[in-house]
């Protein structure tokens, strides 16, 4: 292990970095609640990057001088890409019918295509400066735009999740639908806000991502499905639905950005540390099982 790994500076950076995954992760763990997941965040985070950066150069070549309401064109624009994913994903799931696999993994095909023949493959530039200076690298008090606006975000989830009505249903759905159904719950809308959710945390997290690299991507967020739904169920959050914590999923976000860290500094290929992710979903997956087990069995 790297002398730098507890430094407060390579620490700081793990929760810089892992801002991203952390975005997402709690966006899927909606997904996840409700008894499905979302294959399609990568492609989110690929789409919402390319039409809001997209969208960013074109009004400030149109528009040199007002470089905030480029900005805010492109964000607007590259979140509302990204959550039409979502919207897309719940209608998929909640009105059709259709397998969460089978509809997220399917949006996931088309999003990449779109992102693919928007920019042919060649990354997007002519975004403001200010843009990466204030969402990518920036800071409000010494704090870090991006941690800023994550620590935000967990706030505003963990207060739905906890305490409204709709994060009950969340709950009340995952653990058992027809149940829920009898009691008056509108299943349909519950499922459909799960994955519009999903996919606006996932847009947001395109946006800062966009920013930090001050380019749109058609290839960011390849690992994001396999890295939020691990980062999910080793937090414990159940591949069945209606178990899960969103303080616990910020854990589990952390976690994996230190086990990348870690690697990272032990100069471990990125190829090997797709596997070690992959190990530690399924070991988690087997845990969940025999916790699963555990109830059942004191159940009888």
């Amino acid at each position: 292990m790297s002398d730098n790994f507890l430094t407060g500076r390579n620490l700081l950076n793990v929760v810089r970095q892992s801002t991203y995954l952390t975005i997402v992760s709690m966006g899927q763990m909606f997904a996840l609640l409700t008894g499905g997941f979302d294959l399609s965040v990568g492609t989110i985070l690929a789409l919402t990057s390319v039409v809001g950066a997209t969208a960013m150069a074109g009004a400030h070549a149109a528009m040199p001088d007002a470089v905030g309401l480029s900005i805010l064109i492109g964000i607007v624009a590259g979140i509302a890409a990204g959550t039409a994913i979502g919207v897309v994903n719940g209608i998929g799931v909640s009105v059709f019918n259709v397998s969460p696999f089978m509809m997220s993994l399917g949006m996931a095909s088309i999003g990449f295509g779109i992102a693919l023949y928007m920019t042919g493959g060649v990354p997007v530039y002519g975004m403001p400066m200010e843009f990466g200076d204030v969402f990518g690298f920036g800071s409000v008090f010494g704090i870090p735009t991006p941690i800023l606006v994550t620590v935000i975000l967990i706030m505003v989830l963990y207060f739905v999740v906890n305490w409204t009505r709709l994060g009950r249903y969340f709950y009340a759905v995952g653990g058992n639908i027809k149940a829920a159904r009898l009691s008056g719950i509108n299943t349909r809308l519950t499922l459909f806000l799960a994955y519009v959710l999903c996919g606006a945390m996932a847009a947001i997290s395109g946006i800062l991502l966009t920013a930090r690299l001050d380019t749109g991507e058609a290839n960011i967020g390849a690992n994001m499905p396999l890295e939020s739904i691990a980062a999910c169920v080793i937090a414990g959050v159940s591949l069945r639905g209606g178990v899960g914590r969103i303080e616990n999923v910020v854990l589990g976000a952390i976690f994996i950005g230190l086990v990348q860290n870690g690697m990272n500094l032990a100069r471990i290929e990125s190829y090997l540390q797709t596997v070690v992710i992959g190990a530690l979903l399924i070991l988690a997956v087997v845990a969940d099982q025999f916790r699963l087990r555990y109830i059942a069995n004191l159940q009888d």
